[in-house]
């Protein structure tokens, strides 16, 4: 796959990902930290906030690589 389909696709990939976890992440420590100490939330969505970046990574990581054979220019 040629390397500007697959940001392409990445790209549409991250855009949609990322507020769905947003909105999952805020769903989630709503109903599971209601009443909690600030400490708690803050250490949630610290943590949650932070979790995202490792699909992320790999999404980016795989949407960079080159097509087998094809070497990249280290200049």
């Amino acid at each position: 796959m040629p390397i500007r389909l697959r940001k392409l696709i990445g790209t549409i990939v991250l855009m949609i990902f990322i507020p769905i976890y947003c909105l999952f992440a805020a769903a989630v420590g709503d109903r599971l930290l209601y009443g909690a100490s600030g400490l708690a939330q803050g250490a949630y969505y610290v943590i949650a906030g932070l979790i995202w970046v490792l699909p992320a990574g790999v999404i980016v990581t795989w949407m960079v690589r080159p097509r087998p054979g094809e070497l990249r220019n280290r200049s």
